[in-house]
């Protein structure tokens, strides 16, 4: 979802106002940076084509690839020092900055090498076409409104399977492998049907319901564990003016981040699982039905800010920042990706979102957080060593910490956040995690079946049901059609949690 991943798991997502891919870097020894983007943006594509355009690959067979180096202590992965490597750089809230660091420190190891990067919000667009010509990058951070469907991906066997990066001794520690660095989850995410690692998460992701501090005191309330008491704050607050929540009414598939979780604490993790897994009437459980129907709720009493369904990510994300409304569901890239907007006194906050009452199966604090910002090296790119010898150095103790001072999250490193002046919501995201304990969630359905996600539960359900133009039971029957039709099709690779 990525930055974010909108993105977050999202993922993050991008501003309509972005410049196209045209960033480069060139040459030997250091060279000159791709102008840095001044704007995100967004521009919403449908993720259906690359089916079709994924299933055949003409072109880039083996005798293109790079020939590989000799494997040494410093070159572990056994890079070729002359190859040319291209690396294309999702550029969503998370920016560019972090990433240009990292192939600095790439073009000052492999000096010989020619290094392009480029950096666009229309993954998709400009990626397909190459994956069906058997020419694509050596390495992409696919993430976005236009992020590539992994779980074709890896059904049509488009990705190198990264176990030789995770079994690498990390950038810092010799005796020490890159698995052994990472946070609890990062690996099995990139597991999609079994041992195999086809995709590598490099940012970790909160999600919840994000609020400003000052403006809750300002309402003399504390945030809400119960949709009772979630109910009565926002009525607190439309008294004083001010809506409850405000969403990417364009981009509906960001309310999950809140919903899903609370479907877990509400039913138990074994509901997500059946959601995940495609299970019959699994969207019928009563766990779900009772969440959808509180968050129609918000809607029936009038506690969404009036015109959010036409909203996109940033201007929902602004009209937060500014006061308009109390809650947001939204990604720990928010703060990042708000910064310009969001006042210095705001106190920016992220909570796991509220239960229905006492009879919830797991207790408050129950959250989704997981690996966001997915990063994948292409079967058939020319130096794939290059690529993830590039994301060994990301995943470097140095690289995570500048990571998370630039972007305000946390990578998958585990630490990286020694001697880094947290900020409020970064702050509030490890509070976070630290009340939930064991009980974080992973809804894989976003990454699974990316179409059935974003296009047919986000913006086909529950879009029209928080915009009043479905009921919860015709939600519910629709996305359960939706999922009935995907589990179904002998087109689309199915997956279970290992």
């Amino acid at each position: 979802m990525g930055s974010t991943s909108a993105e977050h798991t999202g993922t993050a997502a991008e501003n309509a106002s972005t410049p196209d891919s045209t960033g480069t870097r060139a040459g030997t020894g250091r060279r000159d940076l791709i102008k840095r983007a001044t704007a995100l943006g967004l521009l919403a594509v449908p993720a259906t084509g690359l089916l079709s355009a994924c299933a055949s690959g003409g072109g880039g067979d083996d005798q293109d690839k790079a020939e590989a180096g000799e494997k040494t202590a410093e070159n572990p992965l056994g890079v070729n020092h002359g190859a040319p490597l291209e690396f294309v750089l999702f550029d969503g809230g998370f920016g560019t900055e972090y990433a240009e660091d990292a192939v600095r420190i790439y073009e000052e190891n492999f000096p010989d090498a020619t290094v392009k990067f480029s950096a666009t919000q229309k993954i998709q667009t400009t990626l397909q076409p190459r994956f069906n010509q058997g020419t694509p990058p050596d390495l992409i951070d696919n993430s976005g409104a236009e992020q590539m469907d992994m779980g074709v991906l890896v059904g049509k066997k488009q990705l190198a399977d990264l176990t030789p990066l995770l079994d690498a001794p990390s950038y810092d520690d010799p005796d020490k492998k890159v698995r052994d660095t990472l946070r609890p989850g990062i690996v099995e995410m990139g597991q999609f049907d079994g041992e195999k690692v086809w995709v590598f998460y490099y940012a970790y992701t909160v999600y919840g319901v994000w609020y400003s501090q000052k403006a809750l005191d300002s309402l003399d309330a504390a945030y809400p564990k119960t949709w009772d008491e979630m109910l009565a704050v926002c009525a607190k607050a439309k008294k004083k003016g001010k809506a409850g929540w405000t969403y990417a009414g364009k981009y509906p598939y960001y309310i999950p981040f809140s919903l899903y979780p609370m479907i877990a604490k509400v039913g138990g993790v074994e509901v997500l699982d059946a959601i995940d897994h495609l299970e019959p009437n699994a969207w019928k459980h009563p766990a779900v039905k009772a969440c959808f129907e509180a968050y129609y709720e918000l809607y029936r009493k009038g506690y969404v800010l009036r015109g959010t369904p036409g909203l996109d990510h940033v201007q929902s994300q602004t009209a937060w920042a500014k006061g308009d409304a109390l809650f947001l569901p939204n990604g720990s890239w928010v703060e990042n990706e708000s910064a310009n907007v969001i006042p210095g006194d705001f106190g920016v906050t992220v909570s796991a979102p509220s239960g229905l009452d006492s009879s919830d199966k797991l207790p408050f604090g129950t959250v989704w957080a997981s690996g966001g910002e997915p990063f994948i090296v292409p079967a058939k790119a020319k130096n794939g060593t290059g690529g993830m010898e590039q994301l060994r150095i990301m995943l470097s103790e140095a690289s995570s910490q500048n990571f998370t001072s630039k972007v305000k999250s946390l990578s998958a490193y585990n630490g990286g956040t020694d001697g880094i002046e947290l900020t409020p919501g970064l702050e509030s995201g490890v509070a976070a995690l630290e009340l939930a304990g064991d009980n974080v969630v992973n809804p894989r359905i976003q990454d699974w079946y990316v179409k059935l996600h974003k296009e047919q539960i986000g913006v086909g359900c529950l879009g029209e049901m928080m915009a009043g133009r479905l009921t919860p039971a015709e939600a519910v029957k629709k996305i359960q059609g939706y999922a009935d039709d995907t589990a179904k099709d002998p087109s689309i690779k199915h997956y279970k949690h290992q």
